[in-house]
């Protein structure tokens, strides 16, 4: 069987949005609403769709890429509901279809595998745009915290399946990287990524899990997995929650932030769960990590790949202070040329020696 997500090419892309609009409108019909309007949002992980009705709100639809099984995306629907039950938490929440199944799996073309399909009710509010203001920075920790506090409470039945999110995850990610980098990278920039994922891994296998720092996590909280009312910020799209260090999850929306806002953002963490007083060298690893993992995820997109050679100033700035063991989290980082990066050679780290 074809994996239903197959889109390396802009013309393999085309025929998946066609396939996934016939199982879109074919999964709606299996649910009560009254709908009125769908709309594409985007393909990503999964494909999603905006489905609008004028009596009971609007609801988000969603098909699954072919990596995740029925149990995983049944035990992230549990997950979302426990930390709605939660005073302080608004996040997404599975709805059954009509005949009371939370995860459909719809029929498509001959030869395709049939992808599974969830509806989840909308969580409003706006994308953020533009810069972050301080208080919404420091918010943004206090709804990290607050979700890894609730999620280090949730007591998880014996068939509850989420993905693990460390070494073998990022070496599978590197593995596919590899596969795609000339599209954005110069080898010299390739040997680069791999050194800095050498290290990576190699700070990994320092660390030891705990409940402290191990847990339950989004993993995928950039801003763009979030919403925002009167400046408070909600998450979306928990589709890559699982297990991994808090501090992997932090990353991710560090990524974004410039370094007086990601000290803002720790702030607000802190006002709800610690950090161990050491923390900046593992968080600035998960940094790296977590950057790289975005670069794998979007370089198999041939649409990105403007933005990913527009981005590689600041990513290869960011790999050098890493490899040269200089902490970068807090400081601004300037860009390098990428012609002019090209030679220059790495300086050993005396803690890699």
């Amino acid at each position: 069987m074809i994996d239903f997500f197959k889109f390396d090419t802009d013309e393999e892309r085309r025929a998946l949005l066609v396939r996934a609009r016939k199982v879109a409108l074919s999964a709606i019909q299996q649910y009560d609403l009254e709908w009125e309007r769908i709309q594409f949002i985007q393909l990503s992980g999964t494909i999603t769709y905006k489905i609008e009705t004028n009596t009971t709100g609007n609801y988000l639809l969603r098909i699954h890429s072919d990596r995740l099984s029925r149990e995983e995306i049944l035990s992230e629907l549990l997950l979302l509901q426990v930390l709605n039950e939660l005073k302080g938490l608004y996040v997404p929440e599975g709805i059954a279809s009509c005949d009371g199944n939370y995860v459909l799996d719809i029929e498509t073309e001959i030869g395709y595998r049939r992808p599974y399909v969830t509806m989840m009710r909308w969580i409003e509010g706006e994308h953020a745009t533009g810069d972050f203001t301080d208080s919404c920075a420091y918010n943004i920790g206090v709804l990290i915290g607050r979700l890894h506090a609730a999620a280090r409470n949730f007591v998880s039945p014996s068939d509850f399946v989420r993905p693990i999110w460390g070494v073998e995850s990022f070496k599978r990610d590197m593995a596919k990287l590899e596969c795609y980098y000339e599209r954005f990278l110069s080898e010299e920039g390739w040997e680069l990524y791999r050194a800095g994922a050498k290290k990576v891994v190699s700070q990994l296998a320092t660390m030891h899990p705990s409940e402290h720092n191990y847990g339950l996590i989004h993993a995928d909280l950039h801003t763009g997995n979030m919403v925002f009312k009167e400046n408070q910020p909600y998450p979306i799209d928990f589709g890559r929650c699982g297990y991994g260090y808090y501090l992997y999850d932090m990353a991710g929306t560090l990524l974004e932030l410039w370094p007086k806002h990601r000290w803002m953002l720790i702030q607000g963490y802190e006002s709800v769960r610690k950090l161990e007083s050491d923390y900046t060298q593992d968080l600035e690893c998960f940094f790296i990590m977590f950057m790289i993992e975005n670069y794998s995820h979007h370089a198999s997109n041939p649409r990105e790949i403007a933005s990913l050679i527009e981005e590689q100033q600041y990513a290869l700035a960011y790999l050098r202070e890493y490899l040269n063991g200089r902490s970068f989290l807090f400081k601004v980082v300037e860009p390098v040329s990428t012609n002019s990066n090209r030679n220059t050679p790495i300086e050993s780290d005396e803690n890699e020696k």
